[in-house]
Parts: structure tokens; C-alpha cells; sequence
């Protein structure tokens, strides 16, 4: 994770991706308290430009999901597939669900981040595993 002296919010998506898979998962706050996800430079809250990293916590809450069956081309080999919204406190993240039975899936189920290869394109994909 960066000082937050440093320029929080100039990295792009795959470093964000590649830190999240070394299990250095982070967001971006803002001094008002509101979380997004880089790349950012402004809050896109509140449009503060005094943006620092913070540690993404371990584990989030499933919010929301839903099943997708009939998929667009670039996830057609990965279907059928679970899409979830998790709460991470001050951030929520969008990812497939790996590892658990749709029919098992439930809200405020506490899962991890992961980072897996889309099945379609060889990709990194945000995924959410069981803990």
C-alpha cells in the first residue's frame, strides 16, 4: 500500500486488480469519509482531490446478487454464473461468486475477494469466495 503522502487514486485498474490478488486489496477515502475504487482522482462524492489508500478489509457481506444464464459473448463459456454486490464497509465491490452453489447463495453471506481468470477471455475477474 502507498504513504498516503504519495498520489492516491493514479493507479489504474490493473494494478488495483494485481494488488487485490496479492491479497493487498485497497480503496481510495476521501477526508469526508466516503470510499470508491480506483483509477480516481477526485471523490466522486463529494469531488475531494485528498484521496489516500486504505486497507480493504478481509472480508465483506454479500448485498445483493443475481444469477445470470444467458450471458453476453465475452462471458458466454463462464455461464451460468452468480454476479454479487459486496459490502466492504466504506466501499462495495462487483465480482462473480466462485465456489459456492447458486442455490446456496444468500444475502449478508460473508465472503473474501479473489481475483480469477474469466473462463471466456483468460482475463482477471473480481470473484468472491466462501470463508
Amino acid at each position: 500500500m502507498s504513504d498516503p503522502d504519495d498520489s492516491a487514486g493514479e493507479a489504474g485498474y490493473d494494478e488495483w486488480i494485481a494488488a487485490l490478488e496479492d491479497g493487498e486489496g485497497y480503496y481510495l477515502a476521501c477526508p469526508n469519509g466516503h470510499g470508491s475504487l480506483p483509477p480516481r482522482r477526485r471523490c466522486p462524492h463529494c469531488s475531494s482531490g485528498e484521496l489516500t489508500e486504505q486497507a480493504l478489509p478481509e472480508t465483506g457481506t454479500i448485498a445483493t446478487f443475481t444469477e445470470t444464464q444467458v450471458p453476453i459473448p465475452s462471458f458466454a463459456d463462464d455461464a451460468p454464473y452468480v454476479v454479487a454486490i459486496v459490502d466492504f464497509g466504506d466501499v462495495r465491490l462487483t465480482g462473480q461468486l466462485g465456489e459456492i452453489d447458486p442455490a446456496a447463495v444468500e444475502i449478508g453471506q460473508v465472503v473474501a475477494p479473489d481475483i480469477v481468470e474469466r473462463e471466456t477471455t483468460g482475463e482477471p475477474l473480481v470473484a468472491f469466495r466462501p470463508v
